[in-house]
């Protein structure tokens, strides 16, 4: 296999990893970084992350380092799959070594829980507004488990460069691994990191009630909630119709994958959060991510009842059978007023 390219992966996950033995197929030189050298020495010698990629052999093109000089040195594209928490911290050991210019691709879903920032928000404060056009992030419905195997995913990818999307694009493009292109960076990183406040939802009513009519109506309520405060940041609506809003919102609340739907599945049997957390053993976003949305619904003045009600689960002990009932008594409205207000009042706002 003719090598393409260095293309260097922060963060061991099962998302970095995943992405790094999909680009390593594609034909590049894949550095994939962890803080960890623990973890770096067990991947080496086994060629499998056992903790969070089970099953998965490492191709050869994989290199896994604790080094990040290393890692980065000469690397035509970096993508950072830390976790959103990690993010800044991550940046901040990594922008000094990454040459100006060069392609720098977010997988991670989530907000900055004390800022209220979204990730591309962050890059610019750490690599300054000169550089911000060289931030994409790509999101949509991908589990890592399947990507891994090979099965047909679709995703997305935003910048605000047309010129580095479609440099992403072209970077993860593969027979089983199909990216679109889109501009709107706010609605694709507002859905990627929204939709598992909905999966902690749909998997506390898997646990409490097992309900498919509850699960559905949370759902679409869940993208109605996400495409309010959405507009209300100047998003694009259709994004929320696509891969990064509706797609990753039916996988991440019906897939057994979702770390989020089975942390939620034992909150509604019963579990504590910390419990639940312990119990997934990996990185759940929805849980910071729902503190986060609470205060940008506060921020923006967007009313959100379902992540109003998941706060009240999971910091302030709220009976799971209580929000079902509190979400089902609210005052009645009427649904095609409710969402056709809401878009009417982007275009007029976009002066489309």
């Amino acid at each position: 296999m003719t090598v393409k390219n260095k293309v260097a992966v922060l963060g061991a996950g099962s998302w970095g990893t995943a992405l790094a033995c999909h680009l390593a197929s594609l034909g590049n030189n894949v550095y994939l970084w962890s803080r960890r050298p623990g973890q770096v020495a067990e991947i080496k010698t086994t060629r499998e992350n056992a903790r969070y990629l089970p099953g998965v052999r490492l191709p050869q093109q994989v290199i896994v380092t604790a080094d990040i000089e290393e890692t980065l040195a000469g690397s035509v594209a970096v993508i950072s799959s830390a976790p959103s928490h990690n993010f800044r911290e991550v940046l901040e050991l990594a922008i000094p070594l990454i040459t100006p210019g060069t392609l720098v691709v977010n997988t991670a879903k989530g907000i900055e829980e004390d800022t209220l920032l979204r990730m591309s928000e962050v890059f610019t404060q750490v690599a300054g507004i000169e550089r911000a056009s060289d931030y994409a992030v790509l999101s949509g419905p991908s589990h890592a488990e399947e990507v891994a195997q090979k099965m047909p995913t679709a995703v997305v990818v935003a910048s605000a460069s047309l010129e580095y999307a479609q440099s992403a694009q072209d970077l993860f493009m593969g027979e089983s691994f199909r990216v679109y292109t889109n501009p709107d960076i706010t609605g694709v990183e507002i859905g990627g990191a929204l939709k598992n406040i909905i999966a902690l939802g749909t998997g506390i009513i898997d646990g409490l009630i097992g309900s498919d009519n509850a699960k559905a109506a949370l759902m679409t309520r869940g993208l109605t909630e996400i495409t309010r405060l959405g507009l209300a940041m100047h998003a694009n609506p259709l994004t929320f119709a696509g891969l990064a809003g509706l797609g990753d919102l039916i996988v991440t609340c019906t897939s057994m994958h979702s770390r989020n739907r089975r942390a939620g599945i034992e909150i509604g049997r019963g579990k504590k959060l910390n419990e639940a957390l312990e119990d997934v053993d990996m990185v759940v976003e929805g849980v910071r991510t729902t503190r986060a949305t609470r205060g940008l619904a506060n921020k923006w003045g967007v009313e959100m009842p379902i992540t109003e009600q998941m706060y009240r689960v999971l910091f302030e002990g709220l009976h799971p059978a209580q929000t079902v009932k509190n979400l089902m008594t609210r005052t009645k409205t009427h649904e095609v007023e409710e969402v056709a207000r809401t878009r009417i009042n982007w275009w007029t706002d976009s002066g489309t």
